[in-house]
């Protein structure tokens, strides 16, 4: 990928994440990365594509931060005590790669973009199914309800950790969850 292009994708996305989308204006992007409007024109037709591109490597590093973390798990509670540890380090900014939290960038993308037919929203879903698929094939037994309890709590715990600054809502979770596996 060239150069520019990606340094434009990490900006971008670290102003997104961080402030909101629409918070930020391309005049932003441009001053922070010190790239010419021009250059940026020359790879983006706008800024909805700028959005996708960097909620395209986002959802790429996320899933690959995830495989990594669950891999190799021996069973359910394993995969749970994995899923919900590696959550809580995210929480406490302790995943290099996965940057300071905040929040989920595919929740708050959606809430910025609430048409269920946008693009956006679109692109938001497919990474969530994506998770719970990766969540899926790491389960020793699968079970589709427990599935389910796993991938809700952990939106929840996503959630309340970045609402509420609740950075235990993940070891919450193993407890609740602990009981069932």
């Amino acid at each position: 990928m060239n150069k520019k292009r990606q340094q434009l994708i990490d900006i971008a996305f670290m102003l997104f994440y961080k402030n909101g989308i629409n918070t930020i204006g391309i005049n932003e992007i441009l001053k922070v990365s010190g790239i010419a409007k021009k250059t940026l024109y020359n790879h983006f037709e706008g800024k909805q594509e700028l959005i996708i591109a960097a909620l395209e490597q986002r959802h790429s590093v996320f899933l690959t931060w995830l495989e990594d973390k669950l891999k190799d798990a021996s069973s359910n509670k394993e995969l749970v005590d994995r899923l919900f540890v590696a959550l809580e380090s995210w929480f406490l900014n302790t995943e290099p790669m996965l940057g300071d939290f905040h929040g989920c960038f595919f929740i708050n993308s959606a809430a910025e973009f609430s048409g269920s037919n946008h693009h956006i929203s679109i692109l938001c879903r497919k990474h969530k199914h994506q998770v719970r698929q990766v969540i899926a094939q790491a389960m020793n037994n699968r079970s589709p309800l427990l599935l389910d309890a796993i991938c809700i709590m952990k939106e929840g715990a996503i959630t309340s950790a970045y609402v509420t600054n609740d950075t235990s809502a993940a070891r919450k979770c193993i407890s609740v969850l602990g009981k069932f596996v």
